[in-house]
């Protein structure tokens, strides 16, 4: 990373470690920029990885994409405002577990191989809570305001990588806290990290996590150069969904009764990680689409 990728990841982690309203506080530092071409792929992928360190519950990748396809479309957002993209839909046109549909202003909407701007004072949302805690809303989409130069193939490509690279700043943290706990959980005498059979899960979980940087930054990169990047992205997601599978359940495992305490910081991880590996498509999903571009 460069060192204003850097920066902007310390800025992003000491908000979100410290502030009571991180939203507002990552609008007010600038972190969730006035002007949407003033970050890239990159920057924008340094502040989610820090997110998920946190698993911050705040709108910043549904948002800054959504800002992003409207300043392409020469529509101005203010930064304040929380915006939200609908994916994914069933054949009858339903749109469901829309991130953050409870306070978004506008979403989003893809449709076939448009994409539309809809008001939520136009939509009926019906609230939702996803399995991780963070609200989500389905309505049915009927009619907006369609934008030009928009599609949804760009929406999901970046709304997927911003999604492993939430998922590398979850893993990482949660194989963090497991390391510690396998260092000071005394059993039999000794600390359970030092028992082969918990050395070996950790050993692989540092490798899972290193292949989800590898694939994200390998993907990131290509789409911030303007390269093809569908099968980097779908290759990051695969690893994400896979990899992030195991390292949370080693995470619960290792920290045993105490992983299975909804109320212990590694629920939230796993919970977490749970989520980042299904939304648009888990491992198998994303092997098929590999498959489909040989």
């Amino acid at each position: 990373m460069t060192e204003t990728q850097r920066e902007l990841a310390a800025l992003t982690r000491k908000i979100v470690e410290s502030s009571d309203a991180p939203w507002a506080d990552l609008v007010k530092t600038g972190v969730v920029p006035e002007d949407p071409d003033e970050f890239g792929v990159l920057e924008h992928c340094a502040v989610l990885v820090e997110l998920g360190r946190a698993v911050a519950a705040v709108p910043y990748l549904p948002t800054t994409l959504a800002r992003t396809a409207l300043a392409m479309a020469g529509r101005h957002v203010e930064p304040g405002a929380v915006l939200s993209v609908a994916l994914a839909e069933d054949s009858t046109g339903a749109k469901t577990t829309v991130p953050f549909a409870a306070s978004a202003e506008a979403f989003l909407v893809a449709d076939d191989d448009r994409v539309f701007l809809v008001r939520a004072a136009d939509l009926d949302i019906t609230p939702q809570v996803l399995v991780d805690g963070t609200d989500a809303g389905t309505f049915r989409f009927e009619s907006g305001e369609l934008l030009e130069g928009v599609t949804p193939d760009w929406l999901t490509t970046r709304y997927t990588l911003g999604l492993c690279a939430f998922q590398l700043g979850v893993t990482e943290r949660a194989l963090e806290l497991t390391a510690a706990y396998a260092r000071t959980r005394v059993q039999f005498g000794r600390p359970i990290g030092a028992f082969q059979a918990v050395a070996q899960r950790l050993a692989d979980a540092y490798i899972d996590v290193a292949a989800i940087r590898l694939t994200l930054w390998q993907a990131a990169w290509r789409l911030s150069e303007g390269l093809p990047a569908d099968a980097e992205v779908a290759t990051a997601k695969f690893w994400a969904a896979d990899a992030g599978h195991r390292v949370a359940h080693t995470a619960v495992h290792v920290h045993g009764g105490t992983g299975i305490d909804m109320s212990h910081d590694v629920h939230r991880y796993f919970t977490a990680a749970k989520r980042a590996e299904f939304e648009l498509g888990g491992a198998t999903a994303q092997l098929l689409k590999l498959s489909a571009a040989l």
